[in-house]
């Protein structure tokens, strides 16, 4: 795996640790500078950013390599003039045909670790810049073991274990059939915006039947803070009963509470929300279970976020 796609993957683990604990963690968003829109002769400029405070910039970008552009039909559309801020990355999004477009990233990833003659090994983790460390077992690392005594210990402020760099590979694929003590954990993580050009469409939403999704009973660009928003969850394709949804009203530097709603889904995997005030909105939904696609790994943790706008009636 190249640089870019190792750093894609340690922006995706990071944000499957902030959903877990979305009321004391960063979040990552994409904010639209409009949602709704009468013709087909604009642009919508987004801001991405990972940041304490939902849509103020202060702590680092979101890598705008990660994220796609779904036009009404299902085409791929493109990302434009996208530059990486300090804090921040903005780009464009031309939208030239009628309906509802989809923004956003959609990622899996698998991380853990494993190991090789007693050693412990790491996948799919960040490893710092410097050259692509060998494979598990080759005379690289200095024989059937490798010579890297010391190198492993563990985190004394958060108890984690620190893999050696000469210690990670990249890819699933790339565990040898000798490793042992596996142990893999399959991330999937959604995160969307919505606009619309002139009536809405509904193809934006259509299920595939992996991981987390949902699948609006509400258009999300047909939101008026005067009316609740109806959203069903699916898991694989089937309704995500007892799911935990958050959601946060923007704004929250001219507020003393965050003012987040805890929500949990029915049988039929549906939410109801209302909405207190007009304005853009982050919602959240996460789980963690032991159903993974991925054979090697044990676990799984899936998550859906998305930007919406409510408009005042």
């Amino acid at each position: 795996m190249n640089r870019k796609n190792l750093m894609l993957a340690a922006a995706f683990a990071a944000m499957a640790t902030a959903v877990a604990t979305p009321a004391a963690a960063h979040r990552m968003w994409l904010l639209p500078s409009i949602t709704v829109l009468a013709d087909t002769n604009q642009s919508v400029t987004f801001d991405a950013a990972v940041s304490n405070d939902l849509f103020y910039a202060d702590h680092f970008p979101m890598n705008v390599d990660m994220v796609k552009v779904w036009a009404p039909d299902g085409t791929p559309g493109k990302v434009e003039n996208a530059a990486r801020l300090r804090n921040r990355a903005v780009f464009d999004v031309a939208i030239d045909k009628p309906g509802t477009w989809k923004i956003g990233s959609e990622m899996a990833n698998v991380t853990g670790t494993f190991k090789v003659n007693g050693e412990t090994w790491g996948v799919g983790m960040r490893r710092p810049a410097g050259p692509a460390p060998a494979k598990p077992g080759s005379a690289a690392m200095g024989g059937p073991a490798g010579n890297v005594a010391g190198n492993l210990a563990g985190n004394a402020a958060g108890g984690r274990l620190a893999i050696a760099p000469d210690h990670m590979v990249a890819r699933v694929e790339d565990i040898p059939a000798n490793a042992t003590d596996l142990n893999l954990t399959e991330a999937l993580s959604r995160n969307f915006v919505f606009v619309t050009a002139g009536t809405p469409t509904a193809q934006a939403f259509a299920p595939s039947g992996k991981g987390l999704e949902m699948v609006p009973l509400t258009h999300p660009d047909e939101l008026v803070s005067d009316e609740p928003g109806r959203f069903r969850f699916l898991i694989d394709g089937q309704p995500a009963s007892g799911l935990k949804v958050t959601v946060v009203p923007g704004g929250k530097r001219y507020r003393e509470s965050e003012g987040a709603q805890e929500l949990t889904t029915g049988s039929d995997g549906t939410v109801t929300v209302k909405w207190p005030v007009p304005g853009f909105y982050w919602l959240n939904a996460s789980l963690a279970d032991d159903h993974p696609a991925s054979p090697k790994a044990a676990h799984r943790r899936a998550s859906y976020t998305a930007t919406l706008e409510v408009v005042a009636p």
